[in-house]
């Protein structure tokens, strides 16, 4: 007679293998610490520019309006002081809703700079708590380790494992590091850290849908806010002491594999170390989709040679895009695009736009500008083809290209010199190149939100490296809220 054994299992590895590294591995790599701090001045800045767009701003604040928390997460940007679930629900929102902030290219997409939420959220209260208990705040060093180990955990899961092929959004990778690292911030052992870990792989996991046609829509933007901040959720449950499930990825039937996954699992490339922090790529010219980075560089280089020829985009009768797997699974767009979610997800919408005007800005996705109709009549001009090799080189680890050429066509027949960018401003390869227009991008978000004062005050607080990891996380989130907001 057969029977279902109810012996417990040890946990599963991979959520040991996770525990081992937050709480065992050093962070020595300099390389990576640095990049660490660019990657905050580049996070934070965006969520500072999200704060111009009402329909971010709408979902920021209590979830009681009015409510102020003691010793609470403050929300840089504005005067909000909350629990850290709800903080770091505004803040992870903030910094992706432009989706401008860093990105991560393997079998699985994603933006490891979402867990700042829950990071800085985290460590803020912590602070604040510290100090009135008599023990010192946390220091930004700390800050730094913390995002280096979720951006690995995120970057390395991604690696060999793709959630989109079966339909689960990358943002699941974003609760999963995030417990991880906000578990070991607010005090966790070893044992209670794999039973949060498994308790964001027991959550119902967020579907695509909102990334794609014909259902694109805004939750994209809040999506990662809404991971990070269920990763603090789970982990001050695990806190209590509440149980986990060990074997919830293993499970036959029930577990996560055999669920969610096709009954396959996971894979890895390589162990955690600090390789994803130091490969990660910055968006820095342009609010766009990275799959389309690349492309809407080269859309500019052709704006650029069309007015030195005499002519126009008005002058274009075909253009064709040479690119890669991913840009044609997730970006390549025909149709009516109905919001600013589903435009910064349309290849031929992000290329059109540099045609027109040789600029792409999160303002040139919203209504005033879309009802331009060129902009539609040069999309349906413009077509997509895989490039084999330009897939191959995006999945070499040794490149980690993302790779678009552009060929346009005029309307007297004449094609011009296809355009070839293999490698965005924001990729390894051109650090020297981006990061002083990266330091430029934080300055101009600071401007939209400080005063000129603050502004300075800001800046010399957090542009210098070794001055940045010494200062105390609350002192400087406190010098980059407002007092009185209107938000």
């Amino acid at each position: 007679m057969s029977f279902i054994s109810n012996q417990r299992p040890e946990p599963d590895q991979v959520l040991v293998d996770i525990a081992n590294y937050v709480f065992d591995y050093t962070i020595t790599s300099d390389l990576a610490l640095k990049t660490a701090h660019q990657c905050f001045l580049d996070t934070i800045g965006c969520g500072f520019e999200a704060l111009s767009y009402p329909s971010c701003t709408k979902l920021l604040g209590p979830i009681v309006p009015g409510t102020q928390v003691r010793n609470g997460a403050k929300v840089p940007g504005t005067s909000f002081q909350l629990d850290p679930v709800q903080a770091a629900f505004n803040i992870g929102t903030l910094v992706r809703w432009l989706d401008f902030n860093d990105t991560w290219l393997a079998a699985e997409w994603g933006h490891p700079s979402d867990n700042l939420g829950g990071i800085l959220a985290v460590a803020d209260w912590l602070s604040r708590t510290a100090i009135e208990n008599g023990k010192p705040p946390i220091k930004m060093s700390t800050i730094l380790e913390a995002m280096v180990m979720a951006h690995e955990v995120q970057g390395v899961l991604a690696l060999e494992n793709s959630f989109n092929k079966v339909g689960l959004d990358h943002v699941l990778l974003v609760k999963v590091a995030s417990t991880a690292v906000c578990g070991k911030l607010i005090g966790l052992n070893k044992d209670e850290l794999i039973n949060a870990l498994s308790l964001a792989f027991v959550d119902g996991q967020s579907l695509r849908t909102y990334r794609h046609a014909p259902n694109t829509g805004s939750r994209k933007s809040w999506a990662a806010g809404d991971a990070t901040s269920r990763a603090v959720r789970l982990a001050l449950i695990a806190k209590t002491g509440e149980m986990g499930y060990p074997s919830v990825l293993s499970a036959p039937t029930w577990g996560f594999y055999d669920v969610s996954f096709g009954s396959k699992a996971f894979k890895f490339q390589r162990e955690y170390g600090s390789y994803v922090m130091e490969n990660v790529l910055f968006k820095i010219s342009f609010p766009a989709e990275f799959h389309a980075q690349t492309a809407v560089e080269a859309a500019i280089i052709i704006h650029r040679q069309l007015i030195q020829k005499g002519k126009t985009a008005d002058d274009i009768a075909l253009i064709t895009i040479r690119t890669h797997e991913a840009a044609i699974c997730i970006i390549d767009k025909k149709g009516p695009l109905h919001n600013p979610a589903d435009r910064d997800h349309a290849l031929q919408y992000m290329v059109a736009v540099p045609l027109l005007f040789g600029r792409l800005t999160a303002a040139d996705y919203e209504d005033a500008i879309a009802s331009d109709p060129r902009i539609d009549l040069l999309r349906e001009k413009i077509s997509c083809i895989e490039d084999k090799q330009f897939t191959a080189d995006y999945h070499n680890p040794e490149k980690r290209a993302i790779s678009n050429a552009l060929t346009v066509t005029l309307s007297d027949g004449t094609a011009l010199p296809e355009v070839v960018v293999e490698y965005p401003i924001g990729h390894r390869r051109r650090r020297d190149e981006g990061i002083p227009k990266l330091i430029e991008k934080y300055k101009i978000n600071l401007n939209r939100v400080f005063a000129e004062k603050q502004q300075r005050a800001i800046l010399d607080r957090t542009l210098d490296y070794e001055t940045f990891i010494k200062q105390n996380v609350n002192e400087l989130i406190d010098q980059m809220t407002i007092p009185n907001s209107a938000l």
